[in-house]
């Protein structure tokens, strides 16, 4: 299975009858799951059905869900009111006109209200049951969209993380290997110190100073901090390759590395092991950054 980013978008439009319709899904990254949905009048229904349907598909993310539906322009339908017509045609016949008044014309008689009669067939979007029933249909479709676009952004995230890895993994080596961690070399360097204090004053005791030397050399060590380090790296790379909602355990392993890293320099004797503790909580943030957007 593979890892799956927060981050998706997904479209599915159609026609139904004069209807054009469109949904509309994205979602970015988020600490929980939230879906807010937003239909026109009379849908609302179905938006909130397709909201609980993505909502049971997703298990991390903020998405924003739109419906947007447009009537097409139709052809309205006119007939003419003949009992109408008649009627009028008849009461104009009784008439005895004038001879400066002209003879009522047949468009002049259509003009008259209720004679052309308008028909727009055009039903609201909400009771066109046919309508609803593509919309619905094309929710699983939408789902599915989004479900693979998330899946492609997650294919590109893991390679990055995976790169990451690699680098907290060479520079756990590098520290581990340092000269400046060899037995002989800490030893040497201890020497030069107590040298140096002794120097500086003839009455302290050679013997006690050798003995917190050792204690402080044993505190310095950074033995287990390479360790955990080495072990976080294993269980995050299992979580890449297990896949799933892996997304909150790689985010508190990327806070067990930062406080590893962060212990490494607080205890590093030597420029060098402070360099690569510094570059190790450089690579650790860049990981972390990028765990947010994992499902």
């Amino acid at each position: 299975m593979s890892i799956a980013s927060m981050t998706g978008f997904a479209r599915e439009a159609g026609v139904t009858g004069s209807s054009q319709w469109a949904w509309e899904i994205k979602t970015v990254n988020g600490r929980g799951l939230e879906v807010r949905a937003r239909a026109p009048i009379g849908l609302d229904i179905v938006g909130e059905d397709a909201r609980g349907q993505i909502l049971k598909a997703l298990t991390r993310g903020q998405g924003q869900l739109n419906l947007s539906v447009t009537k097409t322009a139709a052809t309205p339908k006119v007939r003419v009111n003949g009992d109408v017509l008649k009627s009028l045609i008849s009461a104009i016949a009784d008439l005895e006109l004038p001879a400066s008044v002209k003879p009522a014309s047949l468009d002049g008689l259509l003009n008259v209200r209720g004679v052309v009669e308008v028909e727009d067939e055009g039903t609201e979007p909400g009771q066109d049951a046919a309508l609803q029933a593509d919309l619905k249909a094309a929710v699983s479709r939408l789902i599915e969209g989004l479900k693979a676009a998330r899946l492609t952004e997650g294919r590109a995230l893991k390679g990055i993380l995976e790169q990451h890895l690699e680098i907290i993994a060479r520079l756990t080596d590098e520290a581990d290997a340092a000269p400046a961690r060899q037995p002989e070399a800490v030893r040497t360097r201890l020497a030069a110190q107590i040298d140096q204090i002794l120097g500086a004053s003839a009455t302290l005791d050679r013997e006690r100073l050798h003995q917190e030397a050792v204690l402080i050399a044993a505190r310095a060590d950074i033995r287990e901090e390479l360790d955990r380090l080495r072990a976080h790296i294993e269980t995050a790379r299992g979580l890449l390759t297990e896949g799933g909602p892996v997304g909150r355990r790689l985010d508190f392993l990327a806070q067990e590395f930062g406080r590893e890293a962060n212990t490494l320099c607080a205890k590093a004797n030597d420029v060098s092991i402070s360099r690569i503790g510094l570059e190790l909580k450089t690579v650790i943030e860049q990981f972390r950054e990028q765990v947010q957007n994992v499902e």
